[in-house]
Parts: C-alpha cells; structure tokens; sequence
C-alpha cells in the first residue's frame, strides 16, 4: 500500500472548516441526523480532546441548514428538507478559571453577540441573563418563524477547577444554574438542544429541571460518536497507518498493533466498540 498525504485536523475542531478545507474527517453526520431526528434534548459526557466540539459544531452546521458542507456525507443522503434554524452555540471552554464577576460578565458577552444579531436588546439589566436569555430565543422565533436550537458545549467547564472547592463552587454553580435555566421554559420554542460536557450532567444538579434530557453517554449504538473507531481507523486512514509503518520501518500491521497498544482501550458501554482517543491518534499519524 502506498501512503498518501492526508491533511490531518490538529487543532481545527470546527465542521465547516475541516470541509471546506479538505481536512481528514471521519463522517459522524449519520449519528446526527439519527440524533435531531429522534429527540429533542440530548447530552453526551466524554472525556477531554474527545471530539466534543467538533460533533457541535457537526450539529451547528446542521440546523444552520448548512447543506452544501454535508454533500457527500451521510446527513446529506439521509435528510431531504434543510430548514435554517436560529442555533445559539455557547462554548463554555472560555469560562474556565473565572471569579463570580468575571463569570456573570463573560455569559453577558456571550448573549450580546447574539442580541446584536437578532436585535433583541429589551431593556433588561444587564446582569439578568436568564432573562436576557429567554429574550433572545423567542426573538429568534419570532423573526424568522423557525424553532431555535441549543448548543452548549462542555456545561461543566465553568466549574471544573472548583469541583472540590466548597466556598466557591456553590455561588459559580448558581450562576450557570441561573443561566441554563430559562431552557425548559422555552420548550415549545425550541426545536432541538444538545449538550456536552465531562461530567455526568446530574452531579452539578445544574439541569435538575430538565427531566427530558437524553443522556447517551452509555449507550452502545452511540459509543463512537466521538473518537474514531477500529473500523473506522481502517476504512479511512489507512494511508496514515501506511505512512507510520513507513516512518518506523515496520509493517502495517506492526504500525496498527502499536497505535492500539497507545491509544486504543475506551470503552463507553458494556458493548462499546474500541475506540481511539482521537487528538492523540491524530498527533502520531501527524508526527
């Protein structure tokens, strides 16, 4: 077999870039499309470097109605009608080690780039973001008379780093508590909601009130949804293992055996397939 070069995503975790910049993508849009098809509040814990922010992004871009990145995957086969829906997509990532200000602040950012967009400026202090939230979400409807989607990628992130901190951590989880909070209210204007983050939602009791919230954290048929498979190892980067036996002087088969020793091994269900943590794998076919 003789390797190809492969254009591989080291830190590009955003859907419409890896397309429309010809990155190595392992097609995850059929779990997506099975997804916003089936439910309607969905969360998925995984660990850190696991592929989060790209499926968010990946359901972003699909109820964005961004049809033209799906072509040839899977979700441009199986869907038919692409509306274009207002999604609201908060990457929490950037509110990690923050005081109660800093935090109240930095989500009051978060919604204005959204409020400037929809002009959903009401009057409403500042410092009341759940109001200002709920605000923004039905002014989305109203103007363009399609449900919103909810994305908010790792929930928890504001909170890691206090976890065992019993002075801090309950004021900062009000905060993000009081923040989520206008989701359930806003059921019948929503159209879609997903959430990731590392620890399992019911821990922080953050989303205590959303009892409709799908958690497929465990389930087998979703145990790939992030990461890269065996199969899909071989199916789709096959040139890149090629590439690495090549670089080390070994057979394929000795340059598989060695990346599943390193990388291979989580399991997320009973059934899980293997899967590959995929930054790291990506890091040593990149190398």
């Amino acid at each position: 077999m003789e390797a190809k070069r492969i254009r591989y995503p080291i830190g590009v975790q955003t859907f419409d870039k890896i397309i429309e910049g010809g990155y190595l993508y392992i097609d995850k849009t059929g779990y997506v499309h099975e997804l916003a098809d089936t439910y309607n509040y969905v969360f998925l814990s995984r660990p850190r470097r696991f592929g989060k922010s790209l499926l968010s992004s990946t359901f972003h871009s699909y109820f964005a109605g961004e049809m033209e990145l799906f072509e040839g995957l899977e979700a441009g086969r199986l869907r038919k009608e692409w509306t274009r829906h207002p999604v609201f997509h908060f990457d929490m990532s950037t509110a990690k080690h923050l005081n109660e200000g800093q935090l109240q602040r930095i989500l009051g950012y978060k919604l204005s780039e959204y409020e400037k967009k929809w002009g959903a400026d009401s009057g409403i202090a500042e410092d009341d973001i759940n109001a200002r939230f709920e605000r923004l979400v039905k002014a989305a409807v109203e103007n363009t008379g399609e449900k919103a989607v909810i994305i908010i990628d790792e929930y928890d992130a504001p909170l890691l780093d206090v976890m065992n901190d019993k002075v801090r951590l309950p004021s900062l989880r009000q905060i993000m508590r009081n923040f989520y909070s206008p989701i359930k209210s806003l059921d019948p204007y929503l159209r879609f909601v997903f959430i990731t983050g590392i620890n399992k939602f019911a821990q922080l009791s953050i989303f205590s009130e959303l009892n409709n919230l799908k958690n497929i954290s465990m389930e087998t048929k979703y145990s790939a949804i992030c990461g890269i498979s065996q199969k899909e190892l071989e199916d789709n980067i096959q040139y890149g293992v090629q590439a690495l036996a090549d670089r080390q002087k070994i057979s394929y088969d000795e340059a598989l055996k060695l990346l599943k020793y390193n990388y291979d091994g989580y399991h997320f269900s009973e059934k899980s397939e293997d899967v590959f943590n995929p930054f790291s794998l990506v890091k040593a076919l990149n190398a």
